[in-house]
Parts: C-alpha cells; structure tokens; sequence
C-alpha cells in the first residue's frame, strides 16, 4: 500500500472466508462423498454400488445404441450418472444429506430408473399447443438420448414451460366440451390451445345461447348483431365460465387482457369484418373457428346479387376464392392452398416450416382427401382456370402422394423437401 492508499487492509483469513469453490462435480458424486464422510454410506453399501454400475452401464448402452462399444459405454456412464444426479436434485431439493440417505436406502439401479422415470414424464408432456402437433412413441428414444444428458437447471424450465402448455390445452380441452367439440376436431384443425381459450371467452361473452362452436360464417353473423346494436366494448362482460375447474383459472384469466384488447376492433363498425376473420389475418390467428369452405361457399351464394342471369359469360371467382387467395395465385400458392383444403386445415398461401411439419404429421395420421380442394376449385375459381387449376392439384396429387404418406420417413425429411420445392414455405 502507498501513503496515499487509504483503503482498509484486507485480512488474509477474511478474504478466504469470503471465496467461495465451485464444485463441478455431479450431484451424484457429492452426494456419494457426503455419505461416505459423515458415515451414512458404509463399504458395505460402497461394493453393493461397484457391483450395480457396471450393470447400469451396459444396461443403458444396449438401450442407446451398442454396449460392445467403449465409446458407448462412456457415454452410458455419463448417462447413469446424470440420471442419478436429477433423481437426486429433483427429489431432496438438493440436500446432501437428504440424497446420501436416499442412496443409503435404496439401490444404485433404482436412483438411476428414477431419473429416466421423470425425463420420459417430460417428453410425454406437449411440447406445443397446437393440437395437431402431437409426437410419436418412436421419438422417445432420441429424445431420453439428448435430455438424459441435461442439467437439473434445464429439466425444471422445460418442465415449467411445458407444464404452462399442458394446462393451456387442458383448458382448450374443457373450452371446446362445452360445444361438443372432440380432440379429433382440434387436432384436424390443427387448432392453437390458447386461440380455443379466447374464442371460448369470446363466445360466452357474446353469444352464450350459441350451442356449436362457429365457423367464421357464423360468428361474422355474432359480431354484426353486436354492430347492429352499437354494443360497445365496456358493455361487454367478459368473465371465466362457470364450472371452470378451478386448477384451469389461472391459464383461461390469462387470455383475459388479449380478449379485451381485441373487442372494440371487433365491434367497430369502421372495421371491415371479412378483413378480421379471413384465414391469414393476425386476428383469425388468436381465435379458434371452424373450417368450412362449403358454408363460406353457400353464404357467397345466398349473398350475390348479381348473378349472370344467360349463363353465356365465363364464371367469375367467387369472392370466397378472391378472399383466400388474396391475389395469389402462383402455382406454389395455389398448391399450398390445395393441400391445406385436403387435409381439412385452416385455408393458408403459405406456410412456416412448423406448421408445413404440423399438416404433414396430420396427413399421416388422417389422411386427406384430394377430392375437398378439386370440388373447392369448381365450385370458386375463376371458370376459364378451373380445368387447368384441377389438372395442376391432380399432377401434384398423383406425384406427391407416396412420399407425404410414407411411413418410411420417419424425420419428415423426403416430405418437407417436397413441400419446400412445390409448395410455399417459408422459415419462421
């Protein structure tokens, strides 16, 4: 120190007390040093474990891959060990007293089978909220691969995350009973849990006697009886509905405040509803309704005035194929649309990769029918394009069928390379 240092000398033992390690080592292990040096894990215990590991090893190699494989067996005991540790931390909260005893009393193998338990309760769990993004049994094994070398850390936020996601669908679930509305309905649509909540709110809300859920020709008619009325946002009650579980509350008061922010839109008479509810708006996208070409199509017709009386002129497009197709008409486009018609999913120009990923899997649950998106061409697009817009959707149907269907492309890998070169797909 200087003679102009006036800061207080820092005593040697003080500073040491005010450092504190960082242990690396895994919970397991500490755990295991804990036991052993307080006298809860006896030598006993300590061969009984020696004896168990190596079986644990080559049980997770052999589950993974090979248990003839160093390599493999390396990475099997990283496994076991990991296992063990977010058994361990999950459990005792990370009390090594409490996890020394919890080796102590029970087997090497079962701490291990504990950790796999809780990773396959988590890869059971949505990962999303669409409906129609359900996983398969053949995933778990890849999955169990990349989480059972995780951190405690990550297991609880993603069982955080997905626990949210559950109970959104939870209340989805519950939102569409109320309507005799089925999983295979949601799923079909490929509908998005919290879009089900909020237009569940809005229904209730706004058309409590409505017994069905409402496509968007139905619910267009909700929303102009609430105009014709001059009905005003603030004169809108929007309250849970009753018999709501109580452990669904939480996440149906959540999409209270999006609910509130979108009524006075809605009922402004200065905005256009065909705008609002058409199949790629921002607006649709947060509500849930029914896809129903042939009801937009049967409303189209009971609403056009000025048909051509001779028949002589060529069919115009119909305002539903004008509305959907938004000027779009490019061969990616229109195929893109197509196929979303055959698979019964919301009406779209486009798609992202996740949901081009959501209708495939769709399609391999449910199959499609070819024949919605041929009979939607006759009945809207303009007459003098229809033979030519039918024999496209029949080439790319006849070309593409076996390799969307396969069951031999486990990854979607063949399927969404042909949907990325015919169709309109865009990442994000």
């Amino acid at each position: 120190m200087t003679a102009h240092d006036t800061s207080p000398a820092i005593d040697p033992p003080a500073a040491a007390n005010a450092l504190q390690l960082h242990d690396a080592r895994p919970f397991f292990e500490k755990a295991l040093a804990h036991g052993v040096a307080h006298g809860i894990i006896d030598a006993a215990k300590l061969a009984a474990m020696n004896t168990d590991a190596p079986k644990g090893m080559v049980q997770i190699a052999r589950y993974f891959g090979s248990e003839f494989l160093r390599p493999e067996l390396e990475k099997a005991r990283d496994r076991m060990v990991n296992l063990i540790s977010l058994f361990l931390l999950d459990t005792t909260d990370g009390d090594l007293q409490k996890a020394a005893v919890s080796l102590r009393d029970n087997s090497f193998l079962s701490r291990s089978k504990g950790g796999s338990d809780m990773l396959k309760r988590l890869i059971a769990m949505p990962e999303s909220s669409n409906f129609g993004m359900g996983g398969y049994a053949d995933a778990e094994t890849p999955l169990l691969a990349v989480w059972s070398l995780r951190s405690h850390a990550d297991y609880r936020a993603e069982l955080a995350r997905r626990s949210q996601i559950a109970a959104a669908i939870s209340a989805a679930r519950w939102m569409a009973e109320q309507y005799d509305l089925d999983d295979d309905a949601l799923e079909e649509s490929g509908a998005d849990a919290e879009a089900v909540v909020r237009a569940g709110l809005l229904l209730q809300a706004l058309a409590p006697k409505v017994g069905d859920w409402p496509n968007a020709v139905v619910f267009e008619k909700i929303a102009t009886a609430h105009r014709k009325k001059k009905t005003t946002a603030d004169q809108v009650r929007l309250s849970l509905p009753p018999g709501l579980p109580a452990d669904l509350r939480d996440v149906v008061q959540a999409q209270h405040a999006s609910v509130l922010a979108d009524l006075p839109k809605l009922l402004d008479a200065a905005t256009p509803l065909r705008n609002l509810l058409r199949a790629t708006s921002s607006f649709r996208a947060r509500y849930f309704l029914l896809d129903d070409p042939l009801a937009e199509v049967d409303d189209y017709h009971r609403n056009l005035a000025d048909l051509d009386e001779e028949g002589d002129a060529p069919q115009p497009a119909s305002k539903t194929w004008t509305k959907t197709v938004q000027g779009n008409e490019d061969e990616p486009s229109l195929l893109t649309l197509f196929l979303c018609l055959a698979t019964a999913t919301p009406k779209k120009t486009v798609l992202t990769e996740k949901t081009a990923a959501s209708l495939v899997r769709k399609l391999r649950k449910s199959g499609w029918q070819p024949a919605l998106a041929a009979d939607f061409i006759r009945a809207n697009a303009p007459g003098a394009r229809q033979a030519d817009y039918v024999d496209l959707w029949n080439s790319f149907v006849q070309e593409s069928q076996a390799t969307l269907l396969s069951d031999m492309d486990y990854q979607m890998h063949d399927a969404l390379a042909l949907l990325r070169r015919e169709c309109n797909v865009v990442a994000g």
